[in-house]
């Protein structure tokens, strides 16, 4: 009886640390999912401080205005008359402009880095659109206004308004400028510079998101007689939308958002002009102009303008999301 119970006991004891040790490894698996739980609270807190504070601050714009506005195109500081859309459809164009131009080209880059570029090539290429990431956006704003803008001005506006202006309807965006056609300075040069600002950001998310493609799938597309552009529309792309979608997210972001770079070339013109070729403004360069120096109502003004950009994030966040959730929906139904 003796025995039995020593050996018993000692069985409890050389137990009792695996015992140990899976509640450990329990209570770590519950503080780590309640510590994320929290700092994603937290986030979500940021955000809607953020917002609530927006809608606070800008209250007393939208009670002398009202839905007016955002579409007022008056932006009058003596007779405390404000409008937001000019720098709102300035907001939207440039972004446009620099998305139709910066997603085929980093597009056209991140395949030319992970499946056509030779080895040799890859990291000098990889690591000279990372560079181009790095440098900030004033030196991009001071490189576009001493020297592309004079060189657009000179030798790319000429031909747009030769080639384009004469077309009807289409043409009317591309119509020499009365004031500041020489200088350059205009929404489609801001809009070219974003392009150049944004392309190592989704140039870079691409190419990393390409290169976690495995192998064996594009392997066995090209056994299948698939062409290169076919393992890339068919296999490359659908495998990595969710994170090419977020690379044009993060371009799209930088376009939308960026201040002094565009602060420095859009020209910063209050009234809203029917060439792309005319200074304009957007909402981040009023802000940047302005915000130092204003006051009363021109300061809940400029806030709610704020309030504006914060929205159209947003929207464009939630479109992205029903983009790709679209995209998942259609890709079963093909399965099924």
């Amino acid at each position: 009886m003796s025995s039995t119970r020593a050996s018993t006991l000692d069985d409890a004891n050389n137990a009792s640390p695996i015992n140990r040790s899976k509640l450990s490894f329990a209570l770590g698996d519950v503080a780590f999912k309640y510590s994320a739980l929290f700092f994603a609270l937290v986030v979500l807190a940021i955000v809607v401080g953020i917002f609530v504070m927006l809608v606070v601050q800008s209250m007393p714009a939208w009670q002398a205005f009202g839905a007016g506005f955002i579409t007022g195109d008056v932006w009058d500081p003596v007779r405390e008359q404000y409008g937001a859309w000019p720098s709102l459809i300035g907001t939207l164009v440039a972004a446009a402009i620099a998305m139709l131009i910066g997603l085929p080209v980093s597009f056209g880059i991140a395949i030319f880095i992970s499946e056509l570029a030779p080895e040799w090539l890859k990291r000098p290429i990889g690591t000279a659109v990372e560079l181009l990431a790095a440098v900030p956006s004033i030196i991009y704003g001071m490189w576009g206004l001493f020297f592309f803008a004079p060189f657009f001005a000179a030798y790319i506006q000429p031909g747009l308004v030769a080639v384009l202006g004469p077309l009807p309807l289409f043409g009317t965006l591309f119509q020499m400028p009365s004031l500041g056609g020489s200088s350059g300075v205009s929404v489609m040069t801001a809009g070219i510079v974003l392009a150049i600002m944004t392309i190592p950001f989704m140039a870079s998310v691409m190419r990393d998101v390409f290169q976690i493609v495995p192998e064996s799938l594009k392997e066995s597309a090209y056994a299948v007689g698939a062409t290169q552009w076919e393992v890339v529309w068919n296999v490359v792309l659908p495998y990595t939308k969710t994170g090419v979608m977020g690379g044009v997210m993060l371009g799209l972001g930088r376009a939308v958002g960026e201040t002094m770079a565009v602060t420095f070339i859009i020209g910063n013109a209050s009234k809203l002009g029917t060439s792309l070729l005319e200074p304009g403004s957007t909402i981040a360069a009023k802000l940047a102009n302005e915000f130092n120096e204003a006051d009363g109502l021109q300061m809940d003004s400029l806030v709610a303008m704020g309030l504006i950009l914060f929205v159209i994030t947003f929207i464009f966040l939630v479109l992205s999301k029903l983009m790709l959730m679209s995209l998942a929906a259609s890709q079963e139904g093909m399965k099924t």
